[in-house]
């Protein structure tokens, strides 16, 4: 893009200044034409023009107004594509975070209920089957209480041994018929 500069000239503030007073529309002059000037004539042509003008200028003063040199400003570049870029990263980074928090609502579901579904696994997997009462309980106690106390003389605890082997042999012949 070019660079160039705008010119504040006295005029132009007493233009404005009077304004108010009275809105004319200056007829266009014509402009006789002139034969080509030579680009060195045309140079120090428009110096003595400039240099003529602020002359002009100077001694033209208006009433109230204090004559001012020509105010020349700089002409800033365009700030509004940083801001729009900036406001599209900053868009962009508002919708990232918008699906990250998304995601996260959607891992700590998932994470309940894995935790939940894993605890349901554990109880089902490792859960005690229904205890059934041991058969015989009563004389595999006698048994062992005989045993304890004749441990020099097993021999003693026959009676007690063979009672335990026959209610043995009746609970799995129950068991079998059952599963049948």
């Amino acid at each position: 893009m070019g660079d160039f500069s705008v010119q504040i000239t006295p005029e132009l503030v007493n233009r404005f200044a009077n304004d108010g007073d009275k809105l004319k529309k200056k007829a266009k002059k014509t402009i006789p034409k002139t034969r080509r000037e030579t680009p060195l004539l045309k140079a120090k042509v428009n110096e003595k023009q400039l240099h003529d003008d602020s002359e002009t200028h100077k001694r033209i003063a208006s009433p109230g107004w204090p004559v001012q040199p020509p105010l020349y400003l700089p002409i800033t570049q365009p700030v509004h594509p940083a801001n729009a870029e900036l406001d599209a990263i900053r868009s962009v980074i508002q919708e990232s975070e918008r699906v990250l928090e998304k995601f996260q609502k959607q891992e700590d579901n998932m994470v309940q209920q894995v935790t939940e579904r894993a605890k349901n696994l554990r109880d089902k997997e490792f859960k005690l089957p229904n205890q059934k009462p041991m058969p015989c309980l009563v004389d595999y106690n006698a048994c062992r209480a005989c045993y304890k106390e004749h441990a020099d003389d097993i021999l003693k605890c026959a009676p007690l041994t063979k009672s335990y082997y026959e209610c043995v042999r009746r609970a799995k012949q129950q068991q079998n018929s059952a599963d049948k």
